[in-house]
């Protein structure tokens, strides 16, 4: 007699929904889940199974759960990109122009991706990050561009709908943070390449939102290498001035 095939359990299927939204991006990490009543609302199902799904992601590390504080996505797959090779960046800067590259090709397929696949959804997004862009450029509010910047970028990168991208570009800003927070206020102090930045954001939006990957991928790699070229600048002139500072110590003395 032929076996008939196994019927997953309910729970596997809400697991495997739950997880799904974990490497698509709807659940980033930090974000707290809904209610037990809620979630299993929204689900359709019963709170046992529910329980038992979110039990199979806490075992496999992409959930948490405390007493009183709710269930919480992880960063699970972020964490082992990021921790070491932040700290491998911090012992051998050099790796900031490989990351760079790296990042540059990862970018460019994103932006040409998300020109192909963008969803209204995804543009609606897209619009709103590049409009709080705007409002950063015209404000000089150089605190809070770090933030918005690296949201612009990652909502081109879930738009491209490859979960690899997405994640990989998560996991590559928070590497490059520090490095990337520099050098805004580098450019921030000069007003025309501040204004070039701002010109080639609103190049790759504008690509993106009239469906042209080519010029999209092309406004991306002109992106990047303009943060490259900024970046070497800005380590060149942190090494003048240490070096004068230096030899100023040394007249003194």
């Amino acid at each position: 007699m032929p076996q008939r095939p196994a019927v997953p359990r309910l729970s596997d299927i809400v697991a495997n929904d739950l997880e799904k939204r974990i490497l698509e991006g709807s659940l980033k990490p930090g974000d707290r889940l809904g209610s037990e009543r809620d979630l299993a609302l929204e689900l359709g199902v019963s709170r046992p199974s529910l329980r038992a799904a979110i039990q199979k992601l806490v075992d496999k590390g992409l959930l948490t759960t405390r007493h009183g504080g709710g269930t919480h996505v992880t960063d699970r797959l972020e964490a082992h990109f990021v921790d070491p090779w932040q700290q491998m960046l911090s012992g051998h800067p050099a790796l900031q122009r490989d990351l760079l590259e790296f990042r540059q090709m990862l970018e460019s397929q994103a932006a040409s991706l998300a020109a192909e696949r963008a969803t209204e959804a995804d543009l609606a997004r897209l619009d709103a990050a590049y409009a709080e862009l705007e409002t950063m450029y015209a404000d000089g509010d150089l605190d809070s561009c770090i933030g918005i910047d690296a949201a612009f970028h990652q909502v081109i990168a879930e738009a491209a709908h490859n979960a690899l991208i997405g994640h990989l570009s998560a996991s590559l800003m928070k590497v490059l943070h520090s490095d990337v927070a520099r050098n805004l206020e580098h450019l921030h102090a000069q007003p025309p390449r501040w204004d070039c930045l701002q010109a080639q954001h609103r190049a790759i939006w504008l690509a993106i939102r009239e469906r042209k990957p080519e010029a999209a991928a092309q406004a991306a790699r002109q992106h990047i290498e303009f943060v490259r070229q900024s970046m070497a600048e800005n380590a060149q002139e942190d090494e003048r001035r240490g070096s004068a500072l230096r030899r100023l110590g040394e007249t003194g003395a």
